[in-house]
């Protein structure tokens, strides 16, 4: 993941450097993310939250693009709101930093800036590193506390030795839709849709079952089973291990039309 990260970083710092007078944007997103998983498998856009980032976009040509991108956002999920499974009552939130670097594939031909190439519909998809630490509230109502420190699932427990505590850093596969316009010669706007898959089953703090509450702590067996039927629940399933988590990013994206390199020299070119 670190090294993921580091590649990123060294992308977006040598990228200038092999620009060569093609259109380059800077810019912002500003939007909604939200979350699917365990606690919301399918309700598109439930309980989103606000979210922003940054973005470098090099466009090679009026089709291609590529782009490196930071987000932070945050997503949650309730099982009292969402209402796929009440009886387990868990709940949990998270914020997400991530850096992603994508390829866009425009469908009409397209520039920044080129009244005559004014607007087009994209797709794109990449690969993106993020950190997150779930969190749930105690029962009291007060206190946020971590959840991957406790492990609610057994994680520390010499009973399942094959749960080792999960990573607070994983990776996401994204793809998703776009429509980008011109505005004015300088400036680009944007409507997007991202989704993320990713490497982590972990993003809510719930995958596999229920661990013996004997064997947590007094804080960690609050958090691992808050049922509303009083049955013992050991062994039985908390939620679906083989389906990993999902987040999303959905927005508006204004960027600003960086001068042509190549240009920098020659008379101001017109909106033309």
């Amino acid at each position: 993941m670190k090294k993921s990260l580091a590649f990123s970083i060294t992308i977006f710092l040598l990228l200038p450097a092999f620009i060569n007078g093609q259109h380059n944007e800077l810019g912002g997103f500003y939007g909604k993310s939200y979350y699917l998983g365990d606690l919301n498998p399918s309700r598109q856009f439930a309980m989103a939250r606000f979210s922003y980032g940054g973005m470098y976009r090099f466009n090679f040509d009026e089709h291609k693009s590529l782009r490196l991108s930071g987000f932070y956002g945050s997503v949650e999920a309730d099982d009292a709101i969402i209402g796929y499974n009440k009886d387990r009552n868990l709940h949990f939130k998270t914020s997400i930093i991530e850096l992603s670097l994508q390829g866009e594939i425009n469908f009409l031909p397209f520039l920044p800036g080129k009244p005559n190439k004014r607007h087009t519909p994209y797709i794109f998809g990449g690969i993106g590193g993020f950190r997150f630490n779930p969190q749930a509230r105690s029962s009291d109502g007060g206190q946020w506390h971590d959840l991957q420190p406790l492990g609610t699932e057994g994680q520390y427990s010499d009973l399942y030795p094959q749960r080792e505590p999960y990573s607070l850093y994983a990776l996401s596969f994204l793809f998703g839709i776009g429509y980008k316009f011109n505005i004015s010669a300088n400036f680009t706007g944007g409507l997007e849709w991202g989704m993320r898959r990713t490497t982590t089953d972990y993003l809510d703090d719930v995958s596999a079952t229920y661990p013996d509450p004997n064997d947590l702590s007094t804080l960690a067996r609050e958090f691992s089973d808050r049922s509303l039927s009083e049955v013992d629940k050991t062994n039985m399933m908390r939620g679906n291990p083989y389906n990993k988590d999902w987040y999303s990013f959905a927005g508006f994206i204004l960027t600003f039309n960086l001068p042509n390199w190549r240009e920098r020299s020659c008379p101001y070119l017109p909106y033309d």
